[in-house]
């Protein structure tokens, strides 16, 4: 487009200069003009020669093979060092729960939003292999320094017995034996924060979504992930909890730290298969170009009649070898829409960007909308996941006082409780997906048999449920253990008492949890689904913060002259359930806002990029 054209164009359409506003000049459609292909974030592009090359053919089953047996062996150390940590905590360390519980409430903070330094860091400067294979070796070293705390009789407090325990007479950890242990947990955010966000996105750069295999290549290795992911799950929960609990602390954390040395092992010995794509650069410049843009022509005016509109703004083609969605100019949050209006001089005669800085695309536009309409619903969805976080805490502290026996010989650890979730999970998925859905999807013409939001919500009563039944099954433990004392404080109760509420936490992660990576994967554009799998993890990080203050706050208001507060050591003297009850209290509120501002929601539409007939699809139908 040459300057003289955009003079003509704005001679046409007029300027406002009697508002004392800018006079932009409305150019033609910038899509008609052709363009330079350039990279949208499109991992094969930069790649395309491994794939077409067959002396260079990378990629592929092969590949997946050493990226699956890295990410196994990875989960299994990381999830088997941390299966059991609460307990390890109090009994070896002698910490009190309330103390315990905020350790790892705020360490698991941090690790579920160091992904996002990982995912910018990956992006933008070294790429997912180096941040993977820089990342492992933290995790390794973390992983190190946290068994040493049970192998090194200097770094742990003096051994006592489980009477003075739970007399609270045993010398607590001090400060530098604190501080080693933290300094390992500390390792160890440092290796979540690169492996976390890139594992997946490694594994999807192996196949060529170009293909009918490829295609087929990337829903089978999400398939056999969360497979394998499942699988550790009950590993950990189950073996490596029982050696921890019934054998020794020091093998119990060996074998998670050698597994973690076989994941790097396996993860180096496929590098030469690896396809490796280069960093392309952030988002967050993207955003930041949006706001900025927009903020310089706030004073601008819209064009009156839609006639005008048309080629007001700035829509270049999508350019690329694979599927991209090209998303229409939307009217919500309209002031943004100013970021894509062409003003004179904005653009080159060949038609591209002077500055980056003063025009943006309209894709780039919808793209920031994408992001403001996705975070009322990640904000909803915190105090949800909340409840989750009491599995490893007080679920364990319940567990540990109460019978836990199979057969004379046999009793459950405490920390491997949460494995009847991962089975209620294990049943309801194939269930729901089999069975329910297609009876849904003929009741109401929808792909999923029910929207995500909605599903997200019911996972969200689900949790409040689970609280509530936990509270009830606290007062009848609790009642219990004070009508049948005994020296250590053990009701006379099953264990598996616990198994009501578990199973309707493990249908409130079926519902809510799976919901949202779903709806985070769907929602954001193609380009930002590595910002969106962090932006869940974020969740996770600000219900361990929200539950670390809920806490807090009850562990020093509670507590009266004759009475300990809620959440005192001796969970037999506390009220527990008063604290689920406050809980789903917390959690019905948030309900409530969750269906505020999901009846307001605008899913997301799109221009499918390979569709001539470019029709749109509306966002109502395609949640």
């Amino acid at each position: 487009m040459t300057t003289k054209q955009v003079r003509n164009s704005e001679k046409m359409l007029g300027t406002h200069d009697h508002d004392n506003t800018p006079s932009w000049s409305l150019g033609r459609c910038i899509s008609s003009v052709k363009m330079e292909p350039t990279l949208r974030n499109l991992p094969r592009a930069a790649s395309e020669s491994l794939h077409t090359n067959p002396k260079k053919k990378r990629g592929g089953w092969k590949a997946i093979t050493f990226i699956l047996g890295n990410e196994t062996f990875e989960r299994l150390a990381v999830f088997g060092l941390f299966a059991n940590f609460m307990v390890y905590l109090t009994r070896e360390l002698h910490l009190d729960q309330v103390t315990a519980s905020n350790i790892l409430s705020l360490w698991f903070g941090i690790t579920n939003f160091a992904p996002l330094v990982g995912a910018f860091i990956s992006d933008a400067y070294v790429g997912r292999f180096r941040t993977i294979a820089f990342a492992s070796f933290g995790t390794l070293l973390g992983m190190v320094v946290v068994t040493l705390t049970s192998w090194l009789p200097q770094l742990q407090p003096p051994p006592c017995s489980p009477e003075e325990l739970a007399s609270g007479k045993c010398v607590r950890a001090s400060n530098s034996q604190m501080g080693v242990l933290i300094l390992g947990l500390c390792c160890l955010t440092i290796g979540s924060s690169g492996v976390r966000p890139c594992s997946i996105p490694f594994g999807v750069d192996q196949f060529d979504p170009t293909t009918e295999e490829g295609k087929k290549g990337i829903n089978s290795f999400f398939n056999w992930y969360y497979t394998t992911f499942t699988m550790v799950l009950l590993i950990t929960q189950t073996v490596v909890v029982y050696v921890q609990d019934s054998v020794s602390w020091k093998i119990g954390f060996g074998i998670p730290t050698f597994c973690m040395l076989c994941s790097i092992i396996m993860f180096f010995m496929g590098a030469t298969l690896y396809v490796r794509v280069k960093p392309e650069g952030s988002v967050f410049s993207g955003v930041a170009q949006v706001l900025m843009a927009a903020y310089r022509k706030r004073k601008l005016r819209f064009p009156m009649s839609e006639e005008k509109q048309e080629g007001s703004f700035y829509d270049p083609p999508l350019t690329g070898t694979t599927f991209v969605s090209k998303l229409p100019l939307t009217k919500q949050f309209r002031a943004l829409n100013k970021a894509a209006l062409i003003m004179e001089g904005e653009l080159n005669p060949d038609g591209s960007i002077v500055n980056d800085w003063r025009l943006v695309s309209i894709q780039k536009v919808e793209e920031v909308k994408c992001l403001i309409r996705i975070i009322p619903i990640w904000a909803a969805g915190i105090l949800s996941l909340t409840s989750i976080a009491q599995q490893g805490t007080f679920t364990v502290s319940q567990a540990m006082k109460m019978n836990r026996h199979l057969g004379p010989n046999f009793q459950v650890p405490p920390g491997s409780m949460s494995v009847i979730s991962l089975i209620t999970i294990a049943f309801w998925l194939p269930f729901y997906d089999r069975f329910l859905v297609p009876k849904l999807r003929k009741i109401t013409n929808h792909e999923g048999g029910i929207t995500l939001l909605l599903r997200i919500g019911i996972g969200m009563v689900f949790s409040i449920l689970s609280m509530v039944v936990a509270g009830m099954v606290e007062k009848l433990r609790r009642d219990s253990a004070n009508s049948n004392p005994t020296p250590l404080g053990i009701a006379p109760m099953s264990v598996f008492w616990l198994a009501p509420h578990l199973i309707l936490m493990g249908l409130c992660e079926a519902f809510n949890i799976i919901g949202q990576i779903e709806f985070f994967n769907r929602q954001f554009p193609e380009h930002m689904r590595s910002i969106g799998n962090s932006l869940f993890s974020c969740s996770f990080a600000t219900a361990n913060y929200v539950s670390t203050i809920i806490v807090n706050v009850v562990h020093h208001t509670t507590r009266t002259s004759s009475h300990p507060d809620w959440l005192t050591n001796d969970i037999n003297a506390g009220r527990i359930d008063y604290f689920y009850y406050l809980i789903a209290v917390l959690a019905t509120l948030n309900l409530f806002f969750f269906i505020f501002v999901a009846r307001r929601y605008q899913y997301k539409g799109s221009v499918d990029f390979n569709d001539e007939t470019h029709q749109l699809e509306l966002g109502s139908h395609k949640p």
